[in-house]
């Protein structure tokens, strides 16, 4: 009887063990570690059927102790290269993930080029007053191509016969509010000058010192650029472009020894988006250019709404930045980095839904997560109300037809 209580919780703690472990690697890593939670799984299930078989204890000690020896080797800190004259280009530094992400990597020892919209500006300063020499400020917009070749001719004669380790593509806006149709050709242009031509341009420009090197490209994206996000259209629309283009460069590079990863984050505050002023002046800047005939058929209260339920999404977001900078950090030290990677709390979670469920439970658990609309566009108010009427006439004129049928038969 001792033997087997003694069995009993052996098999508890290796089965914790392999469970707790499952669990630990799959929240990690989500859809990429599928084939590992199948074999781990697989293993518990194994370890199960041993231990209800009674096994001898020292049988299951054994088996619980190379549990615990194999658990500890995979469950170790991976390996990191050194950073040690090892120089990054990073775009987009003023404030946000850019900014939080050229502080880390001086602060770690990287030779940091940090790029800003605005040199005088708070975020710029920041920068110069907390960083060490090793990091240098560039005024760059992506957009223009004249800038950009400036800031590869200041990267080269700093760099000297030194490669670029890595380009760090962080640099995008937002300029979108509202559903597709309500938003302005302008947002689509907008967007795709600055988060796709402007990445491709300064990817491009960079590239011949990447190869150099055979470094890094690290791209931050958005879960909007793969999955149908509510109101993002036009900026969704320029990061699936920019996928696309990251995803064929991994391919093309591979010969060359560049490997390519891209982020994308859950929602954090950045830039403008916590901003009332900068929601308020949105709502009545798509008020004051919406052609009448729209604006009519949605109803101001529709675009009332999408405003409020933005400005709510985003107070809600989280304000730290450190999943994200730990994920550049890794993409660009790990000897073999992901692909991609999943930065944040709950991106995972989506992500395992959008790939493995059906499109309609996808579908309405993002519409659930990101915007939970309850107006509904005017038009269709109008429209349900005649439909209401309708059924209501229908409903009296067949109970009058009915009570005419009785008084007959009477």
């Amino acid at each position: 009887m001792d033997d087997y209580a003694l069995s009993f919780w052996i098999y508890m703690a290796v089965m914790s063990v392999f469970v707790g472990g499952t669990l630990r690697k799959f929240l990690a890593s989500h859809v990429n570690a599928i084939p590992s939670l199948v074999a781990w799984l697989g293993a518990t299930l194994l370890v199960e059927r041993l231990c209800a078989m009674c096994m001898p204890a020292v049988l299951a000690l054994a088996i619980f102790c190379a549990t615990c020896w194999l658990y500890s080797l995979w469950a170790a800190p991976p390996p990191v290269l050194p950073v040690e004259g090892k120089a990054v280009f990073i775009t987009g530094c003023d404030s946000g993930f850019g900014h939080a992400t050229a502080r880390r990597l001086d602060a770690i020892g990287f030779q940091v080029f940090a790029t800003v919209l605005d040199a005088d500006s708070e975020g710029a300063k920041h920068l110069r007053s907390s960083c060490s020499s090793r990091l240098t400020l560039l005024q760059v917009d992506i957009t223009q191509p004249q800038q950009v070749q400036q800031a590869l001719l200041t990267t080269k004669e700093k760099l000297g016969i030194k490669g670029l380790w890595a380009l760090v593509n962080n640099a995008g806006v937002c300029v979108n509010f509202g559903d597709a149709e309500l938003s302005f050709m302008s947002n689509y242009r907008g967007c795709m000058e600055v988060n796709f031509f402007g990445t491709l341009y300064v990817t491009k420009t960079f590239l011949p010192l990447l190869r150099q090197n055979k470094g890094r490209i690290v791209t931050i994206s958005s879960p909007s650029g793969e999955q149908p996000f509510p109101c993002l259209a036009s900026y969704g629309a320029s990061k699936a472009a920019l996928n696309l283009f990251i995803n064929t460069l991994r391919h093309e590079l591979e010969p060359w020894g560049v490997k390519v990863s891209t982020i994308l984050p859950s929602a954090y505050k950045t830039g403008q988006s916590s901003n009332i002023e900068y929601w308020e002046k949105q709502y009545q800047h798509l008020l004051q250019n919406l052609s009448p005939s729209l604006l009519e058929e949605y109803g101001e209260d529709y675009i009332l709404e999408t405003k409020d339920l933005f400005q709510n999404y985003a107070k809600s977001a989280s304000e730290d930045l450190s999943p994200v900078i730990n994920t550049i950090v890794e993409a660009l030290l790990s000897p073999q980095p992901q692909v991609r990677y999943y930065a944040g709390p709950g991106i995972g979670l989506m992500y395992f839904i959008y790939s493995y469920f059906p499109v309609s439970i996808s579908d309405k658990f993002l519409q659930k997560l990101f915007l939970k609309k309850v107006v509904i566009p005017r038009a269709l108010r109008k429209q349900n109300e005649l439909n209401h009427i309708k059924n209501n006439n229908n409903d009296i004129s067949s109970s009058s037809n009915n009570n005419n049928n009785i008084t007959r038969m009477e």
